[in-house]
């Protein structure tokens, strides 16, 4: 294994763990708003718009992490038709066109960001900003996992699934 996919290994598993955390701590939050409004009455004005960014973040790094698996919606069937070097070709297609929508992506999620940033978020008192973040963050992954698939496809190996 290569220094740049241990380094992409390593990316995803953080990915996928920080997006475990991220789930965990919105199924607390979730309960909190629960029992805040139907035990103490008194429900927490935070929660949802903190959930709703928690969702934004996991949702990102577990698209990423699914990149990087190869568990992203493809035209395998079609593909595994193909003979062997057409099957090359349309691999590195398919890589192509997910690294150019993780380009667009990326700048677009960036663009907003830095439209947003001085807005401050209801409720929370955050830049509303925070939420494009996951879109860039997302982005720049998912481009660096495609650039291995590219390079191990080049090289005839296959990228190894992230184990956690």
């Amino acid at each position: 294994m290569n220094a740049y996919t241990r380094f992409c290994a390593a990316l995803s598993r953080w990915s996928l763990r920080a997006a475990v955390v991220g789930l965990i701590v919105l199924v607390v939050c979730v309960q909190w708003q629960v029992l805040g409004r139907y035990l103490l009455n008194d429900s927490p004005t935070w929660t949802e718009p903190f959930a709703l960014l928690l969702v934004l973040y996991i949702t990102g790094l577990a698209v990423a992490v699914g990149v990087r698996d190869a568990g992203h919606l493809g035209m395998e069937s079609l593909v595994v038709l193909l003979p062997q070097g057409a099957q090359r070709v349309a691999e590195g297609l398919i890589h192509l066109c997910v690294l150019a929508f993780a380009v667009l992506m990326g700048y677009a999620g960036w663009e907003w960001l830095t439209l947003k940033w001085d807005e401050p978020k209801p409720m929370l008192g955050v830049p509303e900003g925070l939420d494009y973040l996951p879109l860039v963050i997302s982005g720049v992954l998912m481009g660096l996992f495609c650039v291995e698939h590219l390079l191990a496809l080049w090289r005839g190996q296959a990228v190894e699934p992230t184990g956690v």
